[in-house]
């Protein structure tokens, strides 16, 4: 035998292999030397199996006493039970053991810059710095190993379809998809540039222009954009796109796949998908990816404030723009101090709110001798009255307040209602997955004085080109949201398939020439017998993080970026040395 054969995997060793010789390699997970005998936990990307190496073994136990954690090791011995009472019930192998008659270090290690085991309490610049140390952790290889099994159950499910898998290209043009592009300098053509993909959106459709009918891709996107948690600069997106089909099809196909992942990865069969417009999801819960496992709603008290003397609450109420709404707090108020409830009123400024007024409900039978709040003699007993009916307010709870632009009170609130569900305890342990659809097609800019596409430009809207270019505000897009348990997992659209629609939405952002100069390829595909069709993405990370349970996206990537896009492991971005930019035939300013 070579070395650096093996016969088995370390994992897979178990009690059926009792009385034969095995070959293993991989890592010193753990070394203990007891009363002369060496025990070795060798690791590999299956699990742990418990080396014994006795004095007996001359030279092999002299080896096993120089070697130290993260050595690379060859071994051979002889598989035997446990002795009555060492069986670690926690361990695959934890029945058994093996003897070891032979031993070869393969590499030695230097001593890790942290303990790789679930006691590891490095903190993230460290592991992200070891990358490949922090990787060989048995709770970061399970992660990959299930990001496997999930593109594969991915695959399978849609080339069940009928979905053929076709690359799109990485060195692309340019185009609006709501983030900054990543862009390439091209050293052929000097001053020119691609833009890495933000989505192969246009690609997909044109496969459609082109009859391939039913296409889907794992994709590699670039987003030059702020992250958090659950974003990065470069990211997968199950991508699907198909021909000839209804909004309610597409949601379907996806529905169906998402279920067939959580069936077969965790064996979970999913509860109904309800469907929530857009405008219902903001205006009960403050958001477009709403959290259903948190029972809290929000209110709208516009009509029984519009005339109270209390302005902050009545300028909202008369305003076209803005909103009043009430949130319940079951249990508040024997449940949160006044210190807690002045520390919310600072959560809510981080989203632009003014304040967070609120009635405490302590006795409603003593009218307003039984309530506490401020804000209660600009009310009045009558409206105070009919507000606590109307949220179904009872004794110990507490009434929440917001009052601002439509946007800001969404923002806020909708922030706050996670909050107030999360201390409440109020969050359900369970999965609730939904549909948002009903979105608008078009967004004020965040200046003001033009509209920017909700979703992107080459998504259909409701209605006819006509009335897209009379009424752009007010138009709906035939546009649908994947979300669970408060998590935008997925997205897409039916998509504009004739030119003359496609030039409307151009002509409602104001694109004029740009249209052409950017899209013209679009415009032409499209006078040129373009099926009516229409897809959606996943983010593939992000649905592996919710499978997962993890609260980061960086848990289930290999090699992630950190919060400001750099990679510490790489040391990326880094300069490039001037003749690389002479040749590109840029000079940096």
């Amino acid at each position: 035998m070579r070395p650096h054969s093996r016969s088995h995997y370390c994992g897979e060793i178990t009690a059926a292999n009792i009385g034969e010789t095995v070959e293993i390699t991989g890592w010193v997970h753990r070394r203990r030397d007891h009363g002369g005998v060496i025990f070795l936990d060798v690791r590999d990307r299956t699990g742990v199996v418990q080396l014994v190496y006795d004095p007996d073994t001359e030279q092999s136990f002299a080896i096993a006493d120089r070697v130290r954690n993260e050595f690379v090791l060859h071994a051979t011995g002889r598989v035997r039970a446990r002795p009555e009472g060492a069986v670690n019930p926690d361990m695959a192998t934890g029945e058994i053991e093996v003897l070891g008659s032979d031993l070869t270090i393969l590499n030695a290690s230097a001593t890790p810059p942290f303990q790789l085991d679930e006691y590891s309490d490095a903190g993230e610049d460290v592991r992200m710095r070891f990358r490949y140390l922090d990787l060989r952790r048995p709770e970061m290889l399970a992660r990959l190993a299930f990001r496997s099994r999930a593109a594969s159950e991915v695959r399978r499910f849609l080339e069940g379809e009928g979905f053929w898998e076709i690359e799109t290209p990485t060195l692309t043009k340019t185009t609006p998809e709501g983030a900054r592009d990543y862009l390439v300098p091209s050293r052929t053509h000097p001053g020119q540039f691609f833009a890495l993909p933000q989505s192969p959106q246009l690609f997909k459709q044109l496969l459609m222009m082109a009859g391939a009918d039913r296409y889907y891709q794992i994709a590699r996107c670039y987003r030059d954009e702020d992250l958090r948690a659950d974003r990065q600069p470069e990211f997968t997106q199950i991508d699907i796109e198909a021909s000839f089909v209804s909004e309610r099809e597409v949601m379907d196909i996806g529905e169906r796949m998402v279920r067939t992942l959580f069936q077969n990865l965790l064996d979970v069969n999913l509860p109904e998908f309800p469907v929530l417009s857009y405008h219902d999801a903001m205006s009960r819960f403050g958001s477009d990816a709403p959290d259903l496992r948190n029972p809290l709603e929000l209110v709208g008290i516009d009509d029984l404030v519009a005339d109270v003397a209390f302005k902050v609450f009545a300028g909202p109420a008369q305003d076209p723009g803005g909103r009043v709404v009430a949130l319940r707090g079951p249990g508040a108020a024997t449940r949160l101090s006044r210190r807690e409830l002045d520390d919310y009123a600072g959560f809510v400024a981080r989203y632009g709110a003014g304040g967070l007024a609120y009635i405490k409900v302590n006795d409603r039978s003593q009218g307003l001798d039984g309530l506490q709040s401020p804000i209660l003699k600009f009310l009045g007993i009558d409206v105070a009255e009919a507000i606590l009916d109307r949220v179904g307010a009872v004794d110990g709870d507490i009434v929440f307040f917001g009052a601002d632009r439509a946007k800001v009170v969404h923002d806020a609130m909708g922030a706050f209602r996670d909050e107030l569900g999360r201390v409440l305890d109020l969050v359900e342990d369970c999965w609730a997955p939904l549909w948002v659809v009903d979105f608008p097609m078009f967004e004020e800019t965040e200046h003001g004085g033009g509209l920017t596409p909700a979703h992107h430009p080459f998504t259909q809207p409701a209605g006819t080109p006509e009335e897209v270019r009379a009424n752009p505000a007010a138009a709906l897009a035939h546009a649908y949201d994947f979300v669970l348990n408060g998590v935008e997992i997925g997205g897409g659209s039916l998509r504009i398939h004739d030119s003359a629609m496609q030039e409307a939405v151009f002509d409602a952002l104001s694109m004029g020439q740009e249209a052409e100069v950017k899209f013209g390829f679009l415009l032409d595909a499209l006078r040129h017998g373009c099926p009516p069709h229409g897809g959606i993405a996943f983010g593939f990370d992000r649905l592996v993080m919710s499978l997962l349970g993890t609260d980061a996206i960086r848990d289930v990537i290999a090699f992630p970026k950190t919060q400001s896009a750099a990679c510490l492991m790489t040391s990326a971005p880094s300069p490039v040395d001037e003749h690389q930019l002479r040749d590109l035939h840029i000079r940096v300013r």
